[in-house]
């Protein structure tokens, strides 16, 4: 397998692009980014290509402007690009169509959370390239109404997350169905050993470009992590907020969760918006426009947005709980200090956590700066308090039903890991024995039992 990594700059006509160059250049972009550089000749030439590289770099162009090339002028469905979240299909069928209309090749995104009639209709047409999510697209092969079979060149994009999501089952259909004589293009952002194997068996002799090691975060963005209690993440992330006027994205791991942080936010009086496999498409849509357009500041997300998000200066990503699987930290975190730009990341690690970052540490070779917990911050301060206060209240009396540990569960306990499990006997990660908030400069040792 040829391994690319060498560096040089080129402008786009270097690369052998010619029917794309007048809609970059009104586009404004100038020259190709390093994945750009790489990938497009091979993909030109028609050879199978991996690419790794991080999230930002431009990887969607890499593989859109090749298949505009070579499809001009060709009828029917010729290219098939599958991803694993609606919003990133939406994104890449946007940037299609500002790259391929003056080549007369139009592209059709076939999602979940839609009619399928439009969808249907762009198969019988023969629209030049689908988008799809690859539930949806099974959806339309177990009904006769996908034409796959005029495929010349398969695109998977962010292979590591449609696997990691268990798509695997339905990415073997869909390519048991398509011509073993094609092109196939892979990029992810992390080279995991489920999708080398993957690569290994659906692509031949691709020419693998690598730009960083597996796993490496954006590099223009500042890292750190805060150890706290799951009581103190609402307080340090409102005292956080009260920093700077940044646009910021905050990730948690579950779907209620996020949901109880966006109205605990909203209490605080920020503006702000919140998207997860819940929420219906359109509200998912106005969600990303209106933080994309600066009408609200805030977007509390699930992983769903971690793949798919392209909004420009996203100045801070703040992980309220940390991913489970470590390789989404590294699609968090490119989120910010995209396309050259910088940006900040805060990670929130409570002790039920610890295995988690050391996951992280471990699969990006590089320990995250510790940083310093804002506890003398008003904000800070008061809303651990009203925190302290509501877990208090909420808390059965002896001789009432529950446990004395049962407690609270807000925003900020009860439903990341370990969340009010551990709280029992007032000796709780955020909480001495007389139930004042404990300082947690750093973990203690576990208490065994």
């Amino acid at each position: 397998m040829p391994l690319l990594t060498e560096r040089f700059t080129v402008n786009f006509a270097e690369l052998g692009l010619t029917r794309t160059l007048p809609a970059l250049e009104h586009a404004g972009f100038e020259a190709p980014t390093p994945i750009q550089q790489r990938a497009i000749p091979p993909a030109l030439a028609g050879k199978d290509v991996i690419g790794c590289a991080q999230t930002g770099t431009g990887k969607t162009a890499a593989f859109l402007l090749p298949i505009i090339e070579r499809l001009h002028g060709r009828k029917g469905t010729r290219a098939l690009v599958l991803a694993p979240t609606r919003e990133l299909a939406l994104q890449i069928n946007e940037e299609l169509t500002r790259f391929g209309a003056g080549a007369h090749v139009r592209g059709a995104a076939v999602i979940g959370g839609v009619g399928m009639n439009p969808q249907t209709q762009a198969f019988r047409t023969g629209v030049e390239v689908i988008i799809a999510t690859p539930g949806r697209l099974n959806d339309h092969l177990g009904g006769g109404t996908a034409k796959l079979d005029q495929v010349e060149v398969l695109v998977l994009d962010e292979a590591d997350r449609m696997l990691d999501m268990g798509f695997k089952p339905q990415l073997e259909r869909i390519l048991a169905r398509l011509p073993h004589a094609r092109q196939s293009l892979l990029f992810s952002a992390t080279m995991a050993g489920e999708v080398a194997v993957f690569a290994r068996a659906h692509l031949r002799d691709p020419v693998k470009i690598e730009l960083q090691a597996s796993g490496t975060t954006a590099a223009r963005a500042e890292q750190q992590v805060f150890l706290v209690g799951q009581e103190e993440k609402l307080a340090l992330l409102l005292a956080l907020l009260e920093q700077d006027q940044l646009s910021t994205l905050v990730f948690t791991r579950t779907k209620r969760r996020a949901d109880r942080v966006g109205k605990e936010l909203q209490r605080a009086g920020h503006e702000l918006a919140v998207i997860h496999a819940d929420r219906s498409q359109s509200q998912r849509k106005r969600a990303i426009e209106d933080f994309k357009g600066g009408k609200v500041r805030v977007l509390v997300a699930t992983d769903i947005a971690a793949r798919g998000i392209d909004v420009e200066n996203i100045g801070h990503v703040i992980n309220f709980d940390l991913p489970n699987v470590p390789e989404d930290y590294v699609h968090r975190v490119g989120r910010t200090a995209r396309a050259e730009a910088s940006g900040r990341a805060s990670s929130f690690a409570s002790p039920e956590e610890h295995d988690l970052l050391r996951g992280i540490e471990k699969l990006t070779r590089k320990e995250v700066r510790r940083a310093s917990v804002p506890r003398e911050s008003e904000t800070f301060r008061s809303e651990a308090e009203r925190t302290r206060r509501n877990k208090a209240a909420s808390a059965p009396r002896p001789g009432h039903g529950r446990g004395a540990g049962g407690g609270g569960r807000g925003a900020g306990g009860g439903h990341g890991q370990g969340g009010g499990r551990r709280a029992s006997s007032g000796q709780a990660h955020g909480g001495g024995g007389d139930g004042t908030p404990r300082s947690l400069g750093s973990w203690g040792p576990r208490r065994h039992r």
